[in-house]
């Protein structure tokens, strides 16, 4: 046997080790792979109901943020109505207020100059 020959074993030996640590490396690699692959499609199985509920909740959202509007709209209209109908009131109001304020003050003008009058009448009477 020469160096040549034990050269050329203790390659192929080197060979073999490596070819069947390989083989173990490409085997862990294939268990981390598939332990991945099932994590994602467990993660899958998950997210997809997720996926669904929070459809569905903005769907609810969006139906209840309509008729919120809805509401908010009619509420308006209530509130622009009452606003309408108490400037009317009021509008009212003041016309009856002019329509009888002058008058009134002219009665009780001529009211307050009759009791002068009367008062007048009575102290100079009382005078005599």
């Amino acid at each position: 046997m020469n160096a040549e020959s034990i050269f050329y074993i203790l390659l192929l030996i080197s060979a073999s080790i490596l070819c069947i640590a390989a083989v173990i490396y490409i085997g862990r690699i294939t268990k981390s792979i598939k332990e991945i692959e099932a994590d994602i499609k467990d993660l899958s199985l998950q997210i997809k109901p997720l996926i669904a509920s929070t459809t569905n909740l903005s769907e609810k959202l969006n139906y209840i943020t309509e008729q919120a509007k809805g509401q908010i709209h009619t509420t308006k209209s209530i509130v622009d109505d009452f606003r309408y109908r108490a400037d009317k009131i009021l509008e009212l109001e003041a016309k009856i207020r002019h329509g009888i304020e002058e008058p009134v003050n002219t009665v009780t003008k001529n009211l307050s100059a009759i009791v002068n009058g009367i008062n007048t009448f009575w102290n100079a009477y009382k005078d005599r």
